[in-house]
Order: structure tokens, then C-alpha cells, then sequence
């Protein structure tokens, strides 16, 4: 890293635990205490309730290094996702009227774009989780599948995902019928 004032200030606070322990703890105490206060899982107003089951689990979490292990090498990824599809949106607004850029994503668009995200984000994470012997799970799913690509399992599973396919074709188009 440069060694400019800023850099060895990161490289400090790198050394101080705030990247290992610090952030990681703040991150996931902030998001289950915001999915506890949104649900009301625990009661409603329990907001001390709330406060403590979301410590717990970020004290968990932070204890368990491989899982800060997988946050940290992952959420730069999720990131750059995000200004991926902020950099495409900026481009479809150059083509759409202003203001009417999310009325002209919505319907089968949105839905196609929010499963290619869902996947790319699912996709990160499978590549950021290693088993013990340093492979990533992404890497271990593509090399079993490369390898029994002729096998009954593999044939299996697109069997699978084309009924899968075909009764959610179906029952999707059965419910568009119209009120008469």
C-alpha cells in the first residue's frame, strides 16, 4: 500500500481488527436488528429484544471467522454488481424518456433482471466459500458436473428444472385469466 497518510491509516486500522471484526460485527448487527424490527418476530416495540438477539448473532458471526472470511472477499464483488446494473440503468436511460426509466423495467423485464441478479449474487458467494481443501464451492459444482456431465444424476437435475419450468409456465399463465 502507498504510504501516504491515508494509506497507513488503513493499513492500521487492518491491523487493528476493524476490517476482521469491527465492520463485519456492525454490518450483520444492523441488518438482523432491521429485519427483527421490520418483522416484529419478537413483538412489537421489543426494540431492547431486538437489540440483543441482533448482538448475539453478530458476536456469532464474528466468531466464526470462514463466515467473515466469505463477507469480506465477497461483498467488494456484490459491489461491483451494483455499479454494473447502476451503469446499465444509466445507459437505458439514455434511450427511455426522462423519468420513465423503472416504468419501462417493470413486468417481465424487472422479474428477468432481478433473477439474473439473484444469480450473479448466488454465483459470488458459491465462488467465495471454500471447502477445506482451498476449492470453492463454485469451482467443486462445475468440476462434478464437467466430470459426470453424461450421468443419470446431472440428467437428472435438468429434468427436474424442465418440470419445474413448465408448472410455473403453466400456472403463471392460468393465473392472467380475465374477470367477465
Amino acid at each position: 500500500m502507498a504510504e501516504t497518510a491515508l494509506g497507513v491509516a488503513i493499513e492500521f486500522f487492518r491491523r487493528f481488527g476493524v476490517f476482521d471484526i469491527i465492520l463485519p460485527f456492525l454490518l450483520v448487527f444492523a441488518v438482523v436488528f432491521a429485519i427483527l424490527q421490520k418483522s416484529e418476530v419478537l413483538g412489537k416495540g421489543q426494540k431492547n429484544l431486538d437489540a440483543t438477539v441482533a448482538f448475539v448473532v453478530a458476536l456469532l458471526v464474528v466468531a466464526a471467522t470462514k463466515i467473515v472470511g466469505v463477507i469480506n472477499s465477497s461483498l467488494p464483488a456484490v459491489v461491483l454488481l451494483i455499479i454494473v446494473s447502476l451503469s446499465f440503468l444509466l445507459l437505458v436511460g439514455m434511450f427511455v424518456e426522462p423519468g420513465k426509466v423503472f416504468e419501462n423495467l417493470q413486468g417481465a423485464w424487472a422479474k428477468f433482471l432481478m433473477v439474473l441478479l439473484f444469480i450473479a449474487v448466488l454465483l459470488i458467494f458459491l465462488g467465495n466459500i471454500r471447502l477445506e481443501s482451498g476449492e470453492s464451492w463454485l469451482e467443486y459444482a462445475l468440476s462434478y458436473v464437467s466430470a459426470y456431465w453424461s450421468g443419470a444424476v446431472v440428467g437428472s437435475i435438468i429434468l427436474a428444472v424442465i418440470f419445474i419450468a413448465a408448472i410455473i409456465w403453466i400456472t403463471i399463465g392460468s393465473g392472467k385469466k380475465e374477470a367477465k
